[in-house]
């Protein structure tokens, strides 16, 4: 099946019931640029915000709450990290409705440079010991501008990738505009790796800025590739629709009184993915410096991790076409279930060899399988013109989970007396649970994307 093959609006084909088509033919030059630009822009995302994971887990304690114990530090450090996930559902509704309502690529270009800015001013931020509160007050307040920026990145460049492709390879396509996920948590932890290399005192003073300032050059080269994409041909298409019968619609109303079923499900679904990063890339390099690894090393694991990563997000994304979503997706819940007890023990066995190779199973063999076709899932649980919506809220409501699990995490571990397994059983639990949730949504690999649920725009 080529791209842009399909039905007229109103015609119903597939699996879903409905009308579905792929919009206009979309060149493979196109696709192409497209899937770069997503990849790009998730890159860049996912750098600021898991750079932000490891400097919470690392520098901020001291630096911005020093005035705390070491153990209430980190966790003054981790709530700011939830702050950004909890504005996360919010940037998904805001910039959600403005993608469902005035085009996903403008919605986009705002999201980067909101982002951006967001990122390179927490490296110009003074600390506690020179403004006093006012230090953390500016840092929480950059943090929930990230978390809004990401609300309605991942979901608008998720989408755009998937209403580009054609049905039979989006899994694929998609998987690779994930790869950005872990191609910026290599950047950011190789940045911090990097600058972690410093003397103490230079590190705490000015070493640690170094990587959020980077972002305003990151940010240039994501705008540069992404004014030069076209707008989805869905989205076009729906607009020629309605301009045509004169309908406008209200995407956030129509999400929660008509799709409630999807978004549930969606979010549901969108935990698993979330949890994974926050465990490997914030809690966990928390934990492995405290069991006498050094910052570098544990830095320079996760970075390999997530390098690692990239190219395995396409391979399971393409296994996601071949044998289905829901196959792929709970073998890699089966696979946290097995593995979260020996991660663990391979962190506290001392063995550097070890803490790699428990990093890069977690990160790169393990989370794909969940997360590689996340994006195709949640993009073929809506209908066009609620998809941004849809798609973004499903996935940062279900991510707020992840940004309280390294504040629920640190706690389980002064619970547990230093030891994790207490950690362990919570993401045991967490991963059983969204197995047997998978088994209960309808298998969609293949599947046209909807235009509408019903024949026309209503």
């Amino acid at each position: 099946m080529t791209v842009g093959e399909g039905p007229a609006l109103g015609q119903g084909v597939g699996r879903s019931a409905g009308a579905t088509v792929d919009g206009d033919p979309s060149p493979p030059s196109e696709v192409r640029r497209v899937t770069a630009s997503t990849f790009a822009g998730n890159t860049i995302e996912y750098y600021d915000f898991i750079l932000y994971g490891s400097a919470a887990a690392l520098i901020f304690g001291p630096l911005f709450f020093s005035n705390l114990s070491p153990t209430m530090a980190a966790i003054a450090s981790f709530s700011t990290l939830a702050t950004g996930y909890l504005c996360r559902p919010l940037g998904g509704l805001l910039f959600g409705y403005l993608g469902d309502r005035y085009g996903r690529k403008p919605t986009l270009l705002a999201t980067m440079v909101l982002m951006g800015l967001a990122t390179g001013l927490i490296g110009l931020l003074p600390t506690t010991s020179q403004v006093g509160i006012w230090a953390p007050v500016m840092l929480i307040a950059l943090r929930l501008t990230q978390g809004i920026a990401v609300g309605g990145e991942w979901g608008g460049a998720a989408l755009m990738t998937a209403e580009h492709a054609p049905p039979a390879r989006r899994g694929w396509i998609t998987a690779i505009g994930q790869a950005g996920q872990p191609s910026g948590g290599a950047l950011a932890m190789g940045a911090m790796a990097l600058v972690a290399l410093l003397p103490g005192e230079q590190l705490l003073s000015w070493g640690w800025r170094i990587p959020f300032l980077v972002s305003f050059a990151l940010l240039l080269i994501a705008l540069y590739m992404r004014v030069r994409i076209s707008e989805s041909p869905l989205f076009e298409e729906l607009q020629r629709a309605e301009n045509s019968q004169r309908k406008h619609r209200r995407p956030v109303s129509e999400l929660f009184l008509e799709h409630r079923g999807a978004l549930l499900r969606g979010i549901l679904v969108s935990i698993p993915p979330s949890l994974m990063v926050t465990l490997v890339s914030s809690f966990c390099v928390s934990y492995a410096v405290a069991a006498g690894f050094s910052r570098s090393t544990v830095l320079t694991a996760v970075g390999v991790a997530f390098a690692t990563a990239i190219p395995t997000n396409p391979i399971y994304g393409h296994l996601s076409d071949r044998l289905g979503r829901r196959p792929v997706y709970a073998a890699g819940t089966l696979a946290v279930a097995v593995l979260v007890f020996p991660l663990f023990w391979a962190i506290d066995s001392g063995s550097t060899l070890w803490l790699f190779v428990a990093f890069i199973v977690a990160y790169a063999l393990v989370a794909p399988a969940i997360g590689a076709g996340l994006a195709a899932i949640l993009s073929e649980m809506f209908t066009t013109p609620v998809r941004f919506t849809g798609v973004s809220m499903s996935f940062q409501i279900g991510a707020i989970i992840s940004g309280l699990f390294p504040v629920v995490a640190t706690s389980l571990l002064v619970l547990g007396d230093q030891r994790p397994i207490w950690v362990a059983v919570l993401v045991l639990v967490i991963a059983l649970l969204s197995t047997l949730i998978v088994t209960k949504i309808r298998e969609s690999s293949g599947d046209r994307l909807t235009l509408d649920a019903t024949e026309g725009i209503r």
